[in-house]
């Protein structure tokens, strides 16, 4: 068991971060605009094969006015450019964030769980030796791990 989660992070780092995390929402909390699961999946999506078409689309609507509907507000279209473009470059790196802390909470929660089991075996093996203490915890640990019955027990 090759353990690559080595380095503790230090609480106050961690209280920084979430002091980071939390001003940044802070900041934001005004302009975001939280979609519920059905608007995620109607809307149409701009990624980055749409995104060279929309700017096009607006450098043309800029040039020949005369071109866009009367129903089209330009300021509109340009505030939803600014603000999609300015956030694709945030969410870019929250992603990568999110994913590096995703990847470390796997990986030290996954190692911990390992470290358990390892703990878990040597209590079991204690406790069938009639180690003092040890029936009793492995009494305890051994409720995570519940019988299943076979088809053939039933």
């Amino acid at each position: 068991m090759e353990n690559k989660h080595v380095v503790p992070i230090p609480p106050e780092v961690l209280a920084q971060a979430q002091s980071y995390i939390d001003s940044a929402n802070l900041a934001l909390a005004p302009y975001v605009l939280p979609l519920t699961p059905a608007e995620r999946r109607d809307l149409p999506k701009m990624g980055d094969k749409t995104l060279s078409f929309v700017e096009k689309a607006q450098d043309y609507a800029h040039q020949y006015p005369t071109l866009c509907p009367s129903y089209l507000n330009m300021n509109e279209f340009d505030t939803d450019m600014t603000d999609a473009t300015g956030l694709r470059k945030l969410h870019i790196a929250a992603k990568q964030l999110s994913d590096n802390i995703d990847d470390t909470v796997m990986a030290a929660g996954s190692e911990s769980y390992q470290a358990a089991l390892v703990f878990y075996n040597a209590v079991k093996a204690a406790a069938a030796q009639d180690i003092p203490g040890a029936k009793e915890i492995y009494t305890d640990l051994k409720s995570r791990f519940p019988k299943v019955k076979r088809k053939d027990e039933k």
